[in-house]
């Protein structure tokens, strides 16, 4: 009886950790986030709150490290946002026609996020403090195929948002 006990107790003691090492690691809550982000992949389009047409596209890149938006509008050059995790949020670098370049952050909480809310951090390549900038994105995830963008421009310490409604694109063969 004593041997069964003393094997009982050797086996709880070696497998115990291994039974650890094999449970799946909780998903924080950035690396949800950057899920369904990732999850945005492919073409959209949309209108902007005066009726002009967007069109943006989303695409993994850097093993799938990073996500790549291209946001086109008519009359305008290319934007390209890139979305990264990096520790427990979530990193937006915003290449703007203007010739600078914002960075935002999100740290998501707990939970299905309906909303990623990007703040400022810095920007490159700004002439002065007065010079206009993306300052804020609010990235609502309103259904599986459809989402809204809300994007702050700050000039000379005046906030305006420009508001996008994208759905995704229908597949073309």
């Amino acid at each position: 009886m004593l041997h069964i006990r003393y094997f009982c107790r050797v086996l709880v003691l070696f497998f115990a950790p291994l039974l650890a090492l094999g449970a799946p690691p909780s998903t924080s809550p950035a690396v949800a986030a950057f899920h369904q982000l990732s999850a945005l992949v492919g073409n959209w389009e949309g209108k902007d709150d005066s009726g002009a047409v967007v069109k943006s596209h989303f695409q993994l890149i850097a093993g799938r490290t990073a996500v790549m938006e291209t946001l086109t509008m008519p009359g305008m050059d290319q934007m390209i946002t890139f979305y990264s995790l990096d520790g427990d949020s979530i990193l937006l670098v915003h290449y703007c026609p203007t010739n600078n370049q914002p960075r935002m952050r999100a740290t998501p909480q707990a939970g299905d996020p309906s909303k990623l809310v990007f703040s400022f951090e810095s920007v490159a390549n700004l002439p002065n403090p007065d010079a206009g900038h993306e300052h804020k994105l609010v990235l609502e995830f309103t259904g599986k195929d459809h989402i809204v963008e809300h994007w702050t421009w700050r000039q000379n310490h005046k906030d305006t948002v420009i508001t996008y409604h994208l759905s995704r694109a229908p597949s073309r063969p």
